[in-house]
């Protein structure tokens, strides 16, 4: 029988830390990723305005460049939008709701797939070979394709965009599932617990699946991260979030038509924004990756 749990496990997470600091690389992104987070939880109270708040837009005051002081008095420190929104305040409530996005989707996925793909590896027989058929067929087709596909048929809104991101990524958590619950099915202590007379669920939820966890948190990091950037494609390609939701694919999109105009920080800093949070959970994920991996591990 397998233990889930340890009393050495405090210990085992003290090594993990330790050794996560000695890639210093690693700690800078996730620095910079628990700033973007709490940016983002306490976004009303640390930025000027509200992009929300329609009354407190002053259309007079759009496309202003960085620095320029509104009719109302306040100072916007990176410029203003098409829609006289204060950028810097829009790009922490876009950054808001990308990461609301990208981990909704991801925990839904990552759910999904976990269930699917391990309890495909217990079954086994015709099911577990049609559901890996389906898979295959869905990862052999671009990710953005598919959630584009979806997204476009159901129209536009934030329950919506994270069905289709669903769609487009619970298959990648399906095939590592299984990959992994595979392995474990045919170890002594599964075939243990197989011998005894106890349910299929337990068998798969108590003793496979938690063995099978490691390779799928490094799974997700990935895929939140790719959740993230495929809002911001499909909003901007206009089939993801409203023109109402400030997110960081819609400010790009907003500020893209005024690039060549020399209004560029519309545009700019928002993608800024974007590339600094997915390569923050990039790269956590890779050196996560590394430790749970004894075979990158140095």
């Amino acid at each position: 029988m397998a233990e889930t749990f340890s009393p050495a496990a405090p210990s085992m997470l003290g090594q993990f830390w330790r050794d996560f600091r000695r890639n210093k690389v690693a700690v800078i992104a996730l620095v910079a990723l628990v700033l973007i987070l709490l940016a983002a939880i306490f976004a009303p109270l640390i930025v000027p305005q509200d992009p929300y708040d329609l009354k407190s837009l002053v259309l007079r005051d759009a496309r202003r460049p960085p620095g320029y002081v509104g009719r109302d008095g306040m100072m916007h420190l990176l410029g203003t939008d098409s829609q006289g929104r204060d950028l810097l305040s829009a790009i922490v409530y876009g950054l808001r709701i990308s990461l609301q996005m990208g981990l909704m989707a991801g925990a839904i996925a990552f759910t999904i797939g976990a269930i699917v793909g391990s309890s495909a590896a217990y079954i086994g027989g015709w099911l577990e070979t049609l559901i890996m058929r389906i898979v295959d067929i869905q990862l052999s087709f671009p990710a953005i394709l598919l959630a584009f596909v979806v997204a476009a048929i159901l129209g536009q809104g934030k329950e919506q965009l994270i069905l289709a991101l669903v769609f487009a990524q619970y298959a990648y958590f399906v095939r590592t599932a299984h990959g992994a619950a595979a392995a474990e099915r045919r170890k002594d202590y599964v075939q243990a617990a197989l011998s005894v007379p106890m349910s299929g669920w337990f068998v798969v939820t108590r003793h496979i699946l938690p063995n099978a966890l490691p390779p799928l948190i490094v799974v997700a990091t990935v895929q939140v991260a790719s959740a993230i950037s495929l809002e911001a494609t499909l909003s901007f390609l206009g089939v993801g979030l409203p023109a109402t939701e400030p997110s960081l694919g819609m400010l790009i999109a907003n500020g893209f038509q005024y690039l060549m105009s020399g209004r560029y920080w519309i545009a700019i800093y928002p993608g800024i924004a974007l590339i600094i949070l997915i390569m923050a959970i990039n790269l956590v994920g890779d050196q996560i990756r590394d430790q749970l991996n004894p075979r990158l591990r140095k």
